[in-house]
């Protein structure tokens, strides 16, 4: 038993040697020292031995175990060191290649420029506020003395869901619902962006949809002076320390005067840009306040107009194609 426990020995610390792979030392642990295994084979004849020679060749027994399970743990950790070096190897970076470059995104043009105004307003003491875009006849027609037999209807054709549901027209509703939150006694001062819409041909200067900001301000000796005051601090920031501005009279059904303002543009001289003016002290009565102490002034702002004039843009479609080598020139802006 001595002479094969010995050969075993010889045998196994060769092919644990030889092995050049992980999955073929596993399969020569199990060959000689699993359950099965060849060492456990030999040893089921120490029965037939002497009891002198039992305990020595149970140590020789133990003796050569332990080499055995050395050897391949030995192996097993000189294997794993060269697999990982060719996984290092194979996986390793060339720096020198030139990197991937994310393409950096910005705001669209018209984000942009509502953001900026927002800024500008809020730094003047404005809230903002935000209202539906499907709306009421009532919060978008009736509301702001445009009764349904009014001729100021005739010029704003307006998409319809039901009778009394629509698309807004103007943002205005927000401020009307805004007026009924604070109960008819408290001072409003507030701007209302977002989309509305209207039946219009689309051209370069139209679109059925597009972007306002309206604003209100409602409160005791409100006057048109402030008005005047408001509307050129906003314009001188927006175009610059020095833009001209002027008003000239208009008509609109929830203001009383109301005004169309113009600034001076070098190559365009004067230009249209909002529409203005003091509340209707109708308008006022149906929200609650009363037109005896309260006064308010209120306008409302084309996002697509100060932008096209800001950029000198000339085609209001640009906006809505989402052609990246149009949006691309506002990275930076």
């Amino acid at each position: 038993m001595r002479e094969a426990l010995e050969s075993l020995r010889t045998e196994a610390l060769a092919a644990t040697e030889a092995a050049d792979q992980l999955e073929v030392l596993r399969d020569l642990k199990v060959k000689y020292l699993g359950k099965k295994g060849e060492l456990t084979s030999v040893l089921r004849g120490m029965g037939k031995l002497s009891a002198e020679e039992r305990p020595v060749i149970g140590s020789l027994a133990n003796e050569i175990r332990s080499q055995l399970e050395e050897a391949l743990k030995t192996k097993e950790t000189h294997l794993e060191e060269l697999q990982l070096d060719e996984k290092i190897r194979e996986e390793k970076l060339d720096v020198s290649l030139p990197g991937i470059v994310n393409p950096i995104g910005a705001a669209h043009p018209l984000a942009a420029v509502i953001e900026e105004i927002e800024d500008i307003f809020v730094g003047m003491g404005f809230e903002v506020v935000e209202g539906p875009e499907v709306e009421t006849d009532q919060f978008n027609f009736e509301m702001l003395n445009i009764p349904k037999d009014h001729p100021a209807r005739d010029m704003q054709d307006t998409f319809y869901i039901t009778d009394d549901i629509l698309l807004r027209t103007h943002t205005s509703a927000a401020q009307i619902r805004t007026m009924l939150e604070k109960g008819g006694n408290t001072a409003v001062r507030i701007i209302s962006p977002g989309k509305v819409y209207r039946r219009d041909d689309d051209d370069a200067t139209h679109s059925h949809q597009f972007t306002q900001i309206e604003g209100l301000v409602v409160d005791k000796g409100v006057s048109m002076s402030e008005l005047n005051g408001v509307l050129l601090t906003f314009i001188e920031k927006i175009f610059g320390a020095g833009t001209e501005m002027r008003l000239r009279p208009s008509y609109f059904p929830f203001t009383e005067p109301s005004v169309e303002v113009d600034i001076y543009h070098p190559e365009k001289e004067w230009v249209e840009i909002l529409g203005a003016g003091m509340v209707h002290p109708n308008v006022l009565a149906k929200a609650g306040y009363n037109p005896e102490r309260y006064t308010g002034f209120a306008f409302g702002i084309g996002i697509e107009r100060i932008a096209m004039l800001k950029y000198n843009i000339d085609d209001i479609r640009h906006f809505y194609q989402n052609d990246l080598r149009f949006l691309k020139q506002f990275r930076s802006v």
